[in-house]
């Protein structure tokens, strides 16, 4: 044993970190969104789309206009930010090809920028956007940590949860029967649902439900490049608060392990064991991943059903249509909007040359909306017959692990809701969540009745 634990003193530079962390947090903030936000905005005033799309709050609300005047410019074209493509095929070619990845080599980037980034490098406020993070890292790495993953995600271990999702909606319900008026349905069903799901997945307590939804709101907006630094810091401060929730919760684990994939991830043998960075990143994304997609699915779902009453009559009458309701959400306002991938090799791609190392931001909600592969793309039409083409959960090796319980979640919880109350209806106007990346309502009035 060490004397530094038998001691019971700190590890040596310890008594430093309160002092050094504000510097850490000011030169991540700057490297990470401080100067991406200025070039964003002066690409903007050029009038380069991308950055709009970025920086142009109007744009949150209706971004698909700007995507057709992208789609105008060709299946690939330059930007601000590399290039981009609203192409389907295009999408659809890098997000399963092995000459594209998810990470980028530090070595290209300047070296005022690479000193920012070791510098500012911090596990205690590490996002899902940050390496080991399944989103942004490439084989072998992400091989490991998927297969360590998936079992849990089987069609067998996802249908398994089925009854306790209709329990839980069914419970939500039952609370919401009990109000009148109007209720915010983010708030109250569509929020509930899946962190509860996810909840009992990774074995974390019920009761800290609401803590894992205000933490991952503020945390979402981590995803979109360019924060102001009083929203950074607030989604600093619920990052840090959920990194020492999940120390606590793995010494728990450790001690009294349960059922659930945390446990065996804490659980695993010496020689299949993640560092504890790996760790937090691995849970951290399944705990945001598990609820932030079907959040957004069930809000967008209600309100374009609200605006096509005919479609939320016709799944009522036939509720065998709910998983292509799902998939037509899913679609044409798909919850992630965007992803973006590396060159690993020079590549042509729509008759363009692309250089290794070069960025290629895809535009998922504007691929799903392609008139080459969707007829009359813009119009809602939960009978669709080709909608299981859409590319709203990604593809390839990154296509999303939890994309059947998504599935499974809006399709139980949109039903179990137009079942309880078929005649809800949207009342005001729904509030978007100010993202980019991810699209979905930060509030939705409704009455029930």
């Amino acid at each position: 044993m060490s004397a530094t634990v038998e001691t019971g003193q700190a590890p040596a530079g310890a008594a430093l970190e309160p002092l050094a962390r504000p510097a850490r947090t000011a030169v991540r903030w700057a490297v990470r969104h401080g100067l991406p936000a200025l070039f964003l905005a002066r690409s903007a005033r050029s009038g380069d789309p991308v950055s709009r799309l970025m920086r142009d709050r109007t744009l949150r609300e209706q971004p698909y206009g700007l995507y057709e005047q992208i789609r105008a410019r060709g299946p690939v074209s330059g930007s601000s930010l590399g290039w981009v493509t609203p192409s389907h095929a295009i999408a659809q070619d890098i997000l399963r090809s092995e000459r594209f990845g998810v990470g980028w080599d530090r070595a290209d980037a300047p070296k005022l920028v690479r000193w920012a980034l070791d510098f500012s490098d911090d596990p205690g406020s590490a996002g899902v956007a940050e390496p080991p993070s399944m989103l942004v890292v490439d084989p072998p790495d992400h091989t490991r940590f998927r297969r360590l993953v998936s079992r849990a995600f089987t069609p067998r271990a996802t249908a398994a949860f089925e009854p306790m999702i209709r329990r839980t909606a069914d419970s939500l319900l039952d609370e919401l029967e009990r109000r009148s008026g109007t209720v915010d349905l983010i708030e109250d069903y569509a929020a509930q649902l899946p962190v509860l799901v996810i909840a009992e997945l990774l074995g974390v307590p019920t009761e800290r439900r609401e803590d894992f939804l205000r933490w991952g709101a503020a945390a979402a907006a981590t995803l979109d490049p360019g924060l102001p630094l009083r929203r950074y810091l607030a989604a600093d401060r619920a990052l840090r608060a959920m990194h020492g929730f999940l120390d606590e919760h793995f010494a728990r684990l450790r001690v009294n392990p349960g059922d659930d994939l945390v446990s065996s991830l804490v659980g695993l043998p010496p020689e299949e064991a993640l560092t504890d960075r790996e760790l937090h990143a691995v849970v951290l994304l399944l705990l945001g991943a598990g609820f932030e997609t079907t959040v957004n699915l069930l809000g967008n779902a209600v309100v374009l059903l609200d605006e096509h009453r005919d479609q939320w009559d016709g799944l009522r009458a036939d509720p065998a249509g709910w998983d292509g309701a799902v998939e037509e959400v899913l679609r044409l306002d798909s919850p992630v909007q965007l992803t973006g991938r590396t060159a690993k090799v020079d590549v042509e791609l729509g008759g363009r040359p692309v250089r290794a190392g070069n960025r290629v931001l895809v535009l998922l909600g504007a691929a799903n909306r392609d008139p080459e592969v969707f007829p009359d793309p813009a119009r809602f039409d939960v009978t669709r017959a080709n909608v299981r083409e859409h590319l709203a959960f990604s593809g390839g090796i990154h296509y999303c692990v939890g994309a059947g319980l998504a599935r499974l979640e809006g399709a139980i919880g949109l039903r179990a809701l137009s079942e309880r109350f078929p005649d809800l209806r949207v009342a005001g106007t729904p509030e978007r969540r100010d993202l980019q990346t991810l699209r979905g309502f930060e509030r939705l009035p409704v009455t029930l009745r």
